[in-house]
């Protein structure tokens, strides 16, 4: 027969804050406390709800809510018309005892070392092209910054709890690998109205970033020592993804034409992959002519070779068209086209998109469904709305025209503070300047300077960081779009000061 507890069995179960919290929650520790050092044994029987409370000295509500948490959790057992009882068997196994240690084994030891992989060290090598700054002067002019002040939250909010109220059972069960097909349709007309692309909706991927779109492209197309072209400078997030595919990056020079297809060819024919940003390449800003794009393409149509088209910020150009994308006039089907809808919106989105070319399409479907299975459904409903009933194009010309603004302002205060300084040049798009040292500063590096600047708040990155040689270039990056006029003039006057010092 079970033995049941008495009042005296009790008294070192009276309430502590074990765990903290409520009355209930405390009793609660207590209890499980007791089951799990041996003092409350299996089988054991508790008293009444009502005595329990009343040895403890708490309300029979308090009692009852403990109890009911042990026995949901499988502590305590309850059997019809007999009462409550401890359980035989335990969901935590009890805490053993610490096993003895002599001297030599008290002495602390230093951890093992990690080999890491080809890819591990590659990664582990990129150097961080934005630091931040320690100072608490000034925000940054951080380059790919976008203002988010001015974004219509309430209506995204109402456009997610439309969509969410009464969802489908695709929408909460399966995702497509794809996913959702409205916004993949949505982007599709997006991008053949604004764009000029020639894809339709099945051609479209959605993914959570342009490092996932850059991996998802490497391990389809790439083996381990494939050579795949890179230009120099770029985007350190998109160098870091392609290192990862333990692959022999080519880097190819940039000039005022863009990426040097002929250097590219002369360094690596038979590369597999090229990934360019012809319409405003980063961080340079230089447009790949049409001569080149021409010969690109028939390079990659010779070496059987693939281009991935990278059009970070093609929604922000302020003089001119829009210049139409490398894809639009590919015949091939060798252009792998890449966008992001988080720059344009919100950083926090994490949308980004490919468009494939017809052959690839299910390759690159099941290639994301066994990767990733698909993206998170939560936003893309709500996205889809956001895009077919016009609010992305009317949000975009607002920050297109705040963004130009912005940076005329940028060069009126560069030319009037940073005379003799600092050259800063314009662009017809993109949402940073390069500002390249004159005078005695010329003598100096760029990450020196992008240092000093870094110790008085202002983070200006040094346009060497994105190159691959150590100490080629000399300039800094001055990210506009997000600094307001209250903001920008105070900060452009403190640069002056310290550079000047």
């Amino acid at each position: 027969m079970p033995r049941r507890l008495g009042k005296g069995s009790l008294v070192s179960l009276a309430i502590r804050p074990v765990g903290g919290g409520s009355l209930a929650r405390q009793l609660y520790g207590s209890l499980r406390t007791a089951i799990l050092e041996g003092r409350l044994g299996p089988g054991e029987r508790l008293p009444a709800s009502r005595v329990l409370a009343g040895d403890l000295g708490v309300s029979r509500n308090t009692a009852l809510a403990a109890i009911d948490q042990l026995v949901s959790e499988g502590y305590l057992e309850t059997r019809r018309g007999s009462g409550c009882y401890v359980a035989a068997s335990l969901p935590d196994v009890r805490p053993s005892r610490p096993r003895r240690v002599d001297a030599a084994d008290a002495l602390p030891r230093k951890p093992m070392p990690v080999r890491l992989s080809a890819r591990g060290r590659a990664l582990a090598a990129i150097r961080d092209s934005n630091p931040r700054g320690g100072g608490k002067w000034f925000p940054c002019f951080l380059p790919g910054i976008t203002d988010c002040s001015e974004f219509p939250f309430a209506l995204w909010a109402r456009l997610l709890a439309r969509s969410w109220r009464r969802p489908d059972n695709g929408l909460v069960f399966n995702g497509d690998p794809a996913g959702h097909p409205d916004l993949r349709a949505a982007i599709a007309d997006y991008l053949r109205q604004a764009r000029g692309l020639n894809c339709d909706a099945g051609q479209v991927l959605v993914l959570s970033g342009i490092r996932q779109a850059v991996d998802l492209t490497c391990r389809l197309l790439l083996d381990p020592g494939d050579s795949v072209w890179l230009e120099n400078p770029c985007y350190p997030g998109v160098r870091a993804a392609i290192a990862a595919a333990a692959v022999q990056l080519v880097h190819v020079p940039v000039d005022d034409e863009g990426v040097m297809v002929e250097t590219g060819i002369r360094r690596a024919p038979k590369a597999r992959l090229a990934c360019v940003a012809p319409s405003h390449q980063y961080p340079l800003g230089a447009v790949l002519s049409l001569q080149r794009r021409l010969q690109l393409l028939a390079w990659a149509r010779e070496a059987k070779a693939s281009i991935l088209e990278d059009d970070y910020d093609s929604e922000f150009r302020y003089q001119g068209r829009p210049l139409a994308p490398l894809q639009s006039l590919d015949a091939d089907g060798r252009v792998i086209y890449v966008g992001s809808l988080s720059k344009i919106m919100f950083p926090a989105l994490r949308v980004a998109y490919l468009v494939v070319p017809q052959p690839l399409v299910e390759p690159f479907r099941r290639a994301r469904a066994a990767v990733d299975e698909h993206p998170p459904a939560t936003a893309q409903p709500a996205l889809a709305a956001f895009f077919a009933e016009g609010h992305l194009g009317a949000y975009v010309r607002r920050q297109r025209k705040c963004y130009a603004e912005r940076q005329e302002r940028l060069l009126e205060l560069a030319a009037r503070h940073l005379d003799g300084l600092l050259t800063v040049a314009p662009d017809p798009a993109g949402l940073h300047l390069v500002a390249r040292p004159v005078g005695p500063l010329a003598r100096q590096s760029d990450t020196l300077v992008s240092g000093k600047l870094a110790e008085a708040g202002i983070v200006a990155p040094a346009l060497s960081g994105y190159y691959v040689e150590p100490g080629s270039g000399n300039g800094l990056l001055l990210g506009y779009a997000a600094l307001p006029d209250r903001i920008m003039e105070p900060a452009v006057k403190r640069m002056a000061e310290v550079l000047a010092a």
